[in-house]
């Protein structure tokens, strides 16, 4: 039943969302994948074609979902930068998979290319705005969405050690301190 092949693939892709989200790319096995999502790893290599098939379709899937939620809004790049915090502090696994993917693929791999496509559309928004006059040129569109992207995920990308001093910081406090924060640079 095709019902049950579609419902076996997206088992497949929420368990390895979570167990590249812990182990990363190279520490996730796929015996645990399946097993959590009661399949069989024979599977994963058919629906996939490889663990790093079933990432990319993890990954893929991750990138798809954060841009129908959250579309660049080139008007109000603070409001976007707080709801990318927004996905970030209701999925961590989001932060999790992107360092795992930067730590383990680098640039030693081929690109994603719904990732390169994403940001490349981002940065020709930023750039159609900037020439408009919407935003200014005090970065270049690249540097600019960096500077965004950094600031909307850096509350999730703090070590341990200092996890202490910002304990008592509620989550509206630190979105407010992201918007806030790109908004800065905007005026800069």
């Amino acid at each position: 039943m095709p019902g049950d092949a579609e419902a076996t693939k997206l088992r497949l892709l929420d368990a390895a969302r979570d167990e590249f989200a812990a182990y990363g790319i190279a520490g996730g096995r796929v015996d645990r994948i399946a097993e959590a999502a009661q399949a069989n790893k024979a599977q994963i290599y058919h629906y996939f074609g490889s663990k790093d098939g079933l990432f990319n379709a993890v990954f893929d899937r991750m990138v798809q979902r954060t841009l129908s939620e959250v579309p660049i809004d080139t008007a109000d790049l603070g409001e976007y930068a707080g709801k990318l915090f927004d996905g970030y502090e209701a999925d961590p696994t989001v932060q999790r998979l992107a360092t795992w993917h930067r730590l383990e693929r680098g640039t030693e791999s081929a690109p994603i290319p719904l990732v390169t496509k994403s940001f490349q559309d981002k940065v020709d928004a930023i750039a159609k705005a900037q020439r408009a006059g919407a935003l200014p040129k005090t970065f270049a569109a690249t540097d600019l969405l960096a500077i965004v992207l950094q600031l909307s995920g850096m509350w999730s990308g703090l070590t341990p050690e200092f996890e202490p001093a910002v304990v008592k910081h509620s989550r509206a406090h630190r979105r407010r301190v992201v918007v806030a924060a790109v908004r800065a640079v905007l005026a800069a």
